[in-house]
């Protein structure tokens, strides 16, 4: 009766009889080695820093990400986190278990939602979708992060995203050794080297970040 009364469309070509149809789940541009070995950013040959990264202090051990964030991934990030259609984190981790090599943590942690959005959403995507791949890779799955709230990344520059996440996360309770950090999107890294800052911070030793697109410059 929903399926008559509510026909779900492919949430980047919009056509009829799925949240996201096989050809355009096939044709996510997935990332590709050679890889900065840091910060995942794709290279022209392996590299232990490139431009991204070079110069920074950055808390982490390594990021990787599964897709680039082009106009078809954007839909799709746009309708998992704001349209509430749950179904497309188990569709992003199922990307990101094709293309990631499974990390080495402990355990799985994410980063938290702004605690306004959160609350107004009803849902986190990263939460699902981080749950999702502790599942696959039989993982304990920790909220080992907090977040207070902060301005929006959004239209920031790379400064501005520094200096507005600088502070915004703490530490939950007894963080393990080593931890996999999952996030939805890899824009500048201001946001994960934060998270995974304060999990230093509380005595995690090793940070690997996990996303499923990340935006390629």
């Amino acid at each position: 009766m929903l399926e008559v009364l509510l026909p779900q469309r492919c949430v980047v070509c919009g056509r009829g009889g799925t949240q996201l149809c096989p050809g355009c789940l096939a044709g996510l541009p997935r990332i590709e080695a050679p890889l900065c070995e840091r910060c995942g950013l794709p290279t022209a040959w392996p590299v232990r820093r490139c431009r991204e990264c070079a110069g920074r202090r950055l808390a982490f051990a390594s990021a990787r990400a599964a897709v680039r964030y082009d106009e078809a991934v954007r839909s799709f990030v746009a309708a998992w986190k704001e349209r509430e259609l749950r179904r497309l984190a188990a569709a992003a981790a199922s990307v990101v278990l094709e293309v990631v090599a499974p990390p080495r943590g402990e355990a799985v942690t994410f980063v938290p939602a702004d605690p306004d959005r959160g609350l107004k959403r009803g849902h986190h995507p990263p939460g699902r979708f981080a749950e999702a791949l502790a599942r696959e890779w039989q993982l304990p799955l920790v909220a080992s992060v907090r977040r207070r709230a902060a301005k929006r990344q959004r239209g920031l520059s790379r400064a501005e995203r520094r200096r507005n996440v600088a502070g915004v996360f703490a530490a939950r309770g007894e963080v393990p050794r080593s931890l996999v950090l999952v996030d939805d999107v890899f824009t500048s890294g201001a946001t994960a080297n934060a998270a995974a800052s304060a999990l230093r911070k509380a005595g995690a030793h090793r940070v690997e970040v996990v996303t499923f697109a990340r935006v390629v410059r």
